[in-house]
């Protein structure tokens, strides 16, 4: 899908591959981003020796460089999403039909749990267990309303206004809402697969629900409001 330029959209996927390769760069990016914030938040924690800001700062520039890596690598295929609320907005805008769409996210989910389980195994964690790690209260689900809301805004005009921009701008911005939210997970397939990690990077299941419920509101209010500023538009 074409931008309103005219130009290919860093977000849309190529009509140059089938759905299976989509599929499976999809499923491979959003594996490849879980191990990312996991790994590198377990590695973090280890080097910085009870330094939390120190863990938090690799964490962010880890997961920032993988995710623009990522992108750049298989946005050509799959358009890169690796986060449902993502694919529902394209679908939302046309870019992507909604069969599409409910492959993406079934492949994003798989994809964000076998992440995770690699993510531990090469730390010689346990592959899968439950997180302890405490996300409750309103400040987390409003930092996740927040971060969710600036990311699909984010998407949605550069997608269209600067297509060439969206690896940079998504990877610059979720690094940065690393420290400037109190949460940043942003992706509901991130959000429970991160419940299988006892590390730093990990989410009580009992916290998930409230999480993807504020993911969802802010994705909803984003795409009503960048798509009153940047309504889609047929081409002349």
């Amino acid at each position: 899908m074409s931008d309103v330029t005219g130009s290919e959209s860093s977000t849309s996927p190529s009509a140059d591959f089938t759905l299976p390769h989509k599929l499976v760069a999809e499923g491979i990016g959003t594996s490849f981003l879980l191990m990312a914030v996991v790994g590198s938040g377990i590695l973090g924690v280890r080097l910085a020796e009870g330094n939390t800001a120190v863990a938090l700062i690799a964490n962010a520039l880890s997961t920032a460089a993988a995710l623009y890596a990522l992108v750049e690598w298989l946005g050509p295929l799959s358009g890169a999403h690796f986060n449902p609320l993502v694919t529902i907005a394209f679908v939302i805008r046309g870019d992507l039909p909604a069969r599409t769409g409910a492959a993406y996210v079934l492949v994003q989910l798989v994809g964000a749990v076998v992440g995770v389980g690699v993510a531990n195994a090469m730390f010689a964690a346990p592959v899968f267990s439950f997180s302890v790690n405490d996300r409750s209260g309103f400040s987390n689900l409003l930092s996740e309303f927040v971060s969710t809301f600036g990311l699909l805004g984010a998407i949605w005009i550069c997608s269209r206004l600067r297509p060439a921009s969206v690896a940079g701008v998504v990877a610059a911005y979720i690094g940065g809402a690393f420290c400037f939210t109190a949460t940043d997970f942003a992706n509901p397939a991130v959000t429970i697969a991160r419940a299988f990690t006892n590390s730093f990077a990990g989410i009580r299941p009992q916290d998930i629900l409230g999480f993807i419920a504020a993911e969802v509101l802010g994705a909803a209010v984003a795409i009503i409001v960048f798509r009153w500023l940047l309504p889609v538009r047929n081409a002349d």
